[in-house]
C-alpha cells in the first residue's frame, strides 16, 4: 500500500470521520444515520490515518503529489 492522499486530504478526512462519531455518540443523529455515520466516520478516520484509500486507486486519483 503506497500512500495515496496529501497531508491536507488526511486531515480533513480525520476531522471529518470524528464530528461524524461525535454527532452519534451525543445522540444528534441516532437510528439508520446513525449506523451510516458510524460507517463512514470509522472508513473516514482509518483512511486518514494510514494514508491510502482504497477507492482512490479503482478512480485512479492520487492527492499525494510524490
Amino acid at each position: 500500500m503506497k500512500i495515496n492522499e496529501s497531508g491536507l486530504d488526511r486531515v480533513i478526512r480525520v476531522i471529518l470521520g470524528i464530528v461524524l462519531l461525535v454527532l452519534y455518540v451525543t445522540g444528534v443523529v441516532t437510528g439508520a444515520l446513525g449506523i451510516i455515520f458510524i460507517i463512514l466516520g470509522a472508513i473516514l478516520l482509518i483512511t486518514g490515518a494510514v494514508g491510502f484509500c482504497p477507492l482512490y486507486v479503482l478512480l485512479k486519483i492520487k492527492t499525494n503529489k510524490s
